[in-house]
């Protein structure tokens, strides 16, 4: 959900990529379903899951909480988000995550644009 957040809301501003201490074989088709439904977002044709070690060398990272321990990559600016996993929960689960971490990819996008990362 997020680097398919920050993608269509905070493109102009970073690149997103996301990735998972352990990646399963597929999105979860509930976030799927919403994010199409809600942003117009065809996840299934945009991302895949995918291991940490697929991702490019970064700036800043997000952690999602979701009550995992991630491990260090290297970076100049970290935090964590502190959200829930929706997995396995019903629609307005999902819908609340969702509009939490579009929240913080905004305010993220606004914190870069005005230096306060810097």
């Amino acid at each position: 959900m997020a680097e398919a957040l920050g993608k269509k809301l905070a493109g102009d501003v970073f690149e997103s990529f996301s990735a998972g201490t352990e990646p399963g074989t597929q999105i979860n088709p509930d976030v799927v379903r919403l994010m199409k439904q809600v942003y117009g977002i065809d996840m299934e044709l945009t991302q895949h899951n995918k291991p940490l070690s697929d991702l490019p060398a970064v700036d800043i990272v997000v952690t999602m909480g979701c009550n995992v321990q991630c491990p260090t990559l290297p970076c100049s600016h970290r935090e964590d988000w502190g959200l829930d996993d929706p997995s396995g929960k019903e629609d307005g689960v999902f819908l609340t995550v969702m509009a939490q971490i579009e929240e913080k990819v905004l305010d993220l996008k606004r914190r870069i644009q005005t230096g306060e990362l810097e």
